[in-house]
């Protein structure tokens, strides 16, 4: 399938030069795989990238491909969801062998629902790097060994590439960005986190609450079990829960569950202009901005205190 820049961020192209020409990518190709269909294009198409994010790549891998660890693709512990500088993406996609018309299929253990975040949110670093052919493995690795697929423990002897990515923000938006779409009421925010945090009833790494307007679709909703469902059910839950608008914005708390969504909406329903706030509430509760659903002072200081006595007994 060919990813096309929406109109939106083909001026950010244009600045920094014309995009590469784009080839075709491998026949049966999908942002979404079921491990066989993975299998039998790496048959007739040795070209593809395989890269494993999370999991024991050691004890055993999909042959020939290559390990990238998520830590590589996050931020700092404080704000996980920012973006590193481009250049260390650089660096890193140059060590992988990936040149932007590499097909790219990124592989998460598998192990629930969450760790397909991790895969998530590398497809679109690499989207956003202008890599053009991407795609998930439905169910992760878990489901290629499910499948009786051919397992690998050897580290394949990988090239290195000569790509020089150029950032693309035509799915992200940024802090500044959402405090306008927030003000302007225009854009479809929508939290991917469990209920728990929507409601303000649960917190991390950000205060609880959520972003002023936004809607709630958590990422469990997409899966049966540890695998997304097929186009057309999820291709409905977002004409049902994702309401047509401008902008739509997927977040959580670090951007890792929100990419889920993002994947979800934008690569499978095609839902227009979906974006990822990156950042998320991490970001957007660090300097007292608005929430909806905030809890009163009394409740967060009570639900600390019981969590911190749990915690002891």
């Amino acid at each position: 399938m060919r990813h096309l820049i929406r109109p939106a961020g083909l001026a950010a192209w244009l600045t920094v030069g014309t995009a590469p020409a784009a080839l075709a990518a491998p026949e049966g190709w999908a942002p979404l795989l079921e491990p066989q269909a993975l299998a039998a294009l790496l048959e007739t198409a040795p070209e593809i990238r395989v890269i494993h994010v999370t999991g024991d790549f050691a004890s055993g891998h999909v042959p020939g491909a290559a390990h990238a660890p998520y830590a590589e693709w996050r931020g700092p512990p404080q704000n996980p969801g920012a973006l590193r500088p481009v250049e260390e993406f650089g660096e890193l996609v140059r060590r992988l062998g990936i040149e932007a018309d590499t097909p790219v299929v990124v592989v998460h253990a598998g192990a629930n629902v969450t760790d397909m975040g991790a895969a998530a949110r590398v497809y679109w670093t690499l989207r956003s790097l202008g890599v053009q052919d991407l795609a998930l493995v439905n169910g992760g690795f878990a489901a290629w060994r499910a499948a009786d697929l051919p397992v690998s423990t050897e580290a394949a002897a990988i090239a290195p590439s000569d790509f020089r990515p150029v950032w693309n923000d035509a799915l992200r938006v940024t802090t500044a960005e959402v405090e306008a779409m927030v003000d302007a009421g225009t854009a479809s925010l929508i939290d991917a986190r469990p209920r728990g945090f929507f409601e303000g009833r649960t917190w991390s790494i950000a205060r609880p609450g959520t972003i002023p307007g936004a809607r709630h679709l958590t990422h469990e909703d997409w899966f049966d079990g540890t695998r997304m469902l097929g186009a057309e059910q999820v291709t409905r839950i977002a004409a049902e829960r994702a309401p047509a608008a401008p902008v739509t914005v997927s977040f959580c708390n670090t951007g890792h569950w929100a990419a889920i969504n993002w994947f979800a909406l934008s690569e499978v329903a095609g839902v227009p202009d979906t974006r990822l706030y990156a950042e998320s509430m991490a970001e957007w509760t660090a300097a007292g901005r608005p929430l909806d659903n905030a809890p009163h002072r009394v409740v967060v200081y009570w639900t600390q205190t019981r969590n911190w006595i749990d915690g002891i007994f």
